[in-house]
C-alpha cells in the first residue's frame, strides 16, 4: 500500500516536481486494486498536482473527507469535476454545519465553502458515515471518533456559527482513516480535532490490530495546550510506531518537537512525499 501527500502547507525543498502547495491537506492512498483520495486541499490545486506525481483523477475509485473545514474540503468539486461520475464519497453527516474561527476580534467562516446540494450535484455516490465504514479491503472510515481521554479537549477558537451566537464546535463529524497493514495499524489523519490518542484507539477496537505502526498527517498539535502536546507524545512514544509522518496543523514547532522525540522515524510530510506501508 503507498500512501501519497497529494497537497501540503509545503514542498520539500528537494522536491523536483512543479508542485503547488497551500493551507489545507489532500492525500492519495493507492491500495494496489483502489485509489482513495482523503481529504482536497483549499483549492482546486490538488488536481494539478495529482497530474503532475502521475495520477489520473479519473483513476480515483473514493473520496473521503475528514470533516468539513474549509482547508480539507474546498477542492471537492474540483476534483469530482475531474472524477468519474460514479466514484464513491464518504463524510460524516454533520460536515456541512455553519463553522467560524474566533480569535479576539477577529471571526471568520472555515467551514465547507460549497453547499451540500451542490457537491452532490456536481457528481459521486454520496454515503454520509457516522459509524466505521469499510471503503476498500484493509482501509476504514472511522466514522465518528469517541472522546475519551480527558487531555485531548481541542482548539477553543472553533466555534459553530448560530442565531443564538457562536458555540463551542465538537466536531463530532471529525474522522480518520485506519489501514491494516501486515505490521499493525496506519492512522491517516486530516487535522485529528477529536484528539490523535482518540483516533488511534478507536482504530484498534474497529478494526482489532493491537500495535500501531505509523501515524500519517495533520495532528493538530500546534494549536492546543501544552498538556495535550505533551501527553500526546508521551503516550504516541509508549506505542512504539515505526513512524510519525506529521504535516499540515502540527506547526514547524510541534515537528521540531516531535523529530526530536522520534528521531529518524520522523518523517515531514510535505507535498509529493511517498510512504510505502
Amino acid at each position: 500500500m503507498q500512501i501519497t501527500v497529494a497537497i501540503d502547507n509545503n514542498v520539500p525543498f528537494h522536491s523536483r516536481l512543479p508542485l503547488v502547495a497551500e493551507h489545507g491537506v489532500a492525500f492519495l492512498i493507492d491500495t494496489g486494486s483502489e485509489r482513495i483520495l482523503y481529504d482536497t486541499g483549499q483549492t482546486g490545486a490538488v488536481v494539478g498536482n495529482l497530474v503532475t506525481l502521475g495520477i489520473a483523477p479519473t483513476s480515483i475509485d473514493a473520496i473521503a473527507l475528514s470533516h468539513g473545514h474549509y482547508d480539507h474540503t474546498g477542492g471537492l468539486r474540483a476534483v469530482l469535476q475531474k472524477t468519474r461520475p460514479d466514484v464513491t464519497v464518504f463524510v460524516h453527516p454533520a460536515a456541512f454545519a455553519d463553522r467560524v474561527s474566533v480569535s479576539g476580534q477577529e471571526r471568520r467562516p472555515i467551514g465547507v465553502p460549497f453547499a451540500r446540494g451542490t457537491l452532490m450535484a456536481t457528481g459521486g455516490r454520496w454515503h454520509l458515515c457516522d459509524a466505521p465504514a469499510m471503503i476498500a479491503p484493509g482501509v476504514w472510515f472511522s466514522g465518528g471518533i469517541p472522546r475519551v481521554t480527558p487531555f485531548e479537549t481541542g482548539d477553543a477558537r472553533l466555534k459553530l456559527a448560530s442565531e443564538a451566537g457562536d458555540l463551542p464546535d465538537p466536531l463530532a463529524d471529525d474522522t480518520v482513516l485506519y489501514l491494516e497493514t501486515a505490521g499493525g495499524l496506519v492512522v491517516v489523519g486530516g487535522c485529528t480535532h477529536s484528539g490523535l490518542v482518540n483516533a488511534v484507539r478507536h482504530g484498534f477496537t474497529v478494526t482489532g490490530l493491537a500495535r500501531l505502526r505509523g501515524w500519517v498527517g495533520g495532528t493538530h498539535l500546534g494549536p492546543v495546550g501544552t498538556e495535550q502536546q505533551e501527553r500526546t507524545i508521551e503516550q504516541l512514544a509508549a506505542w512504539e510506531p515505526e513512524f510519525v509522518a506529521a504535516n499540515h496543523c502540527t506547526g514547524f514547532a510541534m515537528m521540531s518537537r516531535l523529530r526530536e522525540r522520534f528521531g529518524s522515524r520522523f518523517i515531514a510530510a510535505f507535498t509529493g512525499e511517498r510512504l510505502e506501508v
